[in-house]
């Protein structure tokens, strides 16, 4: 048996995440208190008391992801002797999640990814105005032939962007892109047996060609930063396969922001290799719901909160 840790994306934010952790232990305290300094905002009072709109804003909701998912992570450390390096086989993270896993590596230093975080929640912001893209969620074909949808909606719609952007497993892929070519690809997914096709409530159409302008600053950002090899191997988002070298890990965040989340095949990889539980430390359980569709001979346990960490002891217990 083996496991491996995961971090999740956006939209599983929601106010009050990470209020019970600060209030019980200070070692998640002094995780926000960082996040807080490196951002000189008080983007912990916005994460426990709202408002929800402005939490939910991408500038703001990434890099408060990541600090509840680290500080689950320093909590862990303190309180239950995790140690990565020994206890995991790999990390991975959905979208930004992917910066919350190398940060809990050791690959990135927490104020280091947050201001990343900030600056990529921007950037993706900026990259598309507001109204001019979309994203939806396709529930019930799988991810070829959504894949050949979005292509075929894109084609109908003079070379608009429409790509398959999260393949998540078990029947669910969200496309990207321009918001009339999305529409389109809707509509042939329903026409093609799709159970359900739903446009998501976001700001930006994440992880399509659209996001260029958001690459080319992520490249810029990361040039700057330190990056140390991980603890333990990245399981990288483009690749659905691990990684360490620390250049190839700064050019696989940059590919991301355009390139589609293999989400699917990232856990079936890890599960492939031997990896029976996957705790997915942070807000939410939507990856912990993920893997059971994914991966019928691994589990899915979702730490987030103080009881979950009192869980997680009894179980090293």
């Amino acid at each position: 048996m083996s496991s491996a840790f995961v971090f999740p994306g956006q939209g599983s934010q929601a106010v009050g995440m990470g209020r019970a952790l600060a209030e019980t232990f200070p070692q998640a305290r002094a995780v926000f208190d960082e996040v807080d300094s490196a951002l000189s905002q008080s983007l912990s009072q916005l994460m426990f008391e709202g408002p929800e709109a402005e939490l939910t804003l991408t500038a703001n909701a990434q890099p408060a992801l990541m600090a509840v998912s680290l500080a689950v992570v320093r909590v862990l450390e303190a309180e239950a002797g995790l140690n990565l390096a020994t206890q995991a086989k790999f990390v991975a993270g959905h979208s930004l999640g992917e910066y919350s896993a190398l940060a809990a590596a050791g690959a990135f230093s927490l104020s280091d990814t947050a201001r990343l975080l900030r600056l990529r929640g921007d950037a993706m912001q900026k990259a598309v105005p507001v109204g001019q893209g979309a994203m939806a969620a396709i529930i019930g074909l799988e991810f070829g032939p959504v894949a050949e949808i979005a292509a075929e909606a894109s084609k109908a719609c003079g070379g608009e962007v429409c790509q398959a952007a999260n393949d998540n497993g078990g029947g669910q892929v969200v496309i990207s892109g321009a918001k009339a070519a999305v529409e389109k690809a809707m509509e042939l997914a329903k026409a093609a047996g799709a159970k359900r096709a739903l446009l998501l409530p976001v700001s930006a159409p994440f992880h399509c060609a659209l996001m260029q302008p958001a690459a080319d600053a992520m490249q810029a950002a990361l040039a700057g930063v330190t990056i140390h090899a991980p603890c333990v191997p990245l399981v990288a988002n483009v690749l659905a396969a691990p990684v360490t070298d620390p250049e190839a890990i700064r050019s696989h965040l940059v590919e991301q922001v355009t390139g589609t989340v293999r989400w699917r095949e990232s856990v079936g990889f890890m599960a492939a290799q031997g990896v029976t539980t996957f705790y997915e430390l942070g807000a939410g359980k939507v990856l912990s719901g993920l893997v059971k569709r994914i991966a019928d001979t691994a589990t899915g346990i979702a730490i987030g909160t103080p009881a979950d960490i009192d869980n997680f002891k009894s179980l090293q217990g």
